[in-house]
């Protein structure tokens, strides 16, 4: 798999809405030709830097990742064997967008396409704000820490709380772009990207 920059549609017209689904599927069509092989490879390679990212911190908020993400799952089983309390997104009342703490080996799928979730209680939304670091999925960054996601809205919330500033996103090398993403004055800059091998402070003020 080339490690190369994925190359971006011509944007040029299309509105903001539009132009993030294009890249969307662009990004999205590199992922699905990962092979089971290179998933593997990488999952081992993200596990020790996304450990290497949270550091010392005593509570982290992430994600479970599913399909040909980055893989977490391997990160989150280190981060709980060392001791860090890891919260995840649970789907409350109502689809109320919640968190739970997770457990050795407890995850259960609470709804149709969602990923899994901690069987536990569910936590208030605020509980996020308990993080010291919060790991993000991404499809890609740009270098001004521009994050395209997958379009639900979970973490862009999240981003606007400004809970801390170690904030990482998760994504393969070809997907940390000079190419501005489409964005506006809505959207969150990240602070870092986390690569297999990498973790890269972004300058913000780009």
């Amino acid at each position: 798999m080339t490690t190369h920059e994925v190359a971006l549609p011509d944007l040029t017209g299309f509105e903001l809405v539009d132009a993030k689904q294009m890249v969307r599927s662009t990004l999205r069509e590199q992922r699905s030709k990962l092979t089971s092989k290179e998933l593997a490879r990488y999952s081992t390679a993200f596990a020790s830097t996304i450990a290497e990212f949270v550091a010392d911190a005593k509570t982290v908020a992430m994600y479970v990742s599913v399909h040909n993400e980055p893989d977490t799952r391997s990160a989150i089983t280190t981060l709980r064997e060392r001791g860090t309390r890891v919260l995840l997104p649970k789907l409350g009342p109502g689809l109320a967008r919640m968190w739970a703490e997770y457990e050795d080996d407890d995850l259960v799928v609470d709804a149709p396409g969602r990923p899994p979730a901690p069987r536990g209680e569910a936590l208030p939304s605020e509980a996020v704000e308990e993080a010291d670091v919060i790991v993000v999925p991404a499809l890609a960054v740009d270098h001004a820490g521009f994050r395209l996601g997958q379009g639900g809205g979970w973490y862009d919330r999240i981003l606007k709380l400004n809970v801390t500033d170690r904030v990482g996103a998760v994504i393969y090398p070809w997907e940390y772009l000079d190419t501005s993403l489409p964005h506006d004055e809505q959207d969150v800059q990240v602070s870092w990207v986390m690569q297999p091998d990498s973790i890269i402070k972004i300058d913000r003020s780009i």
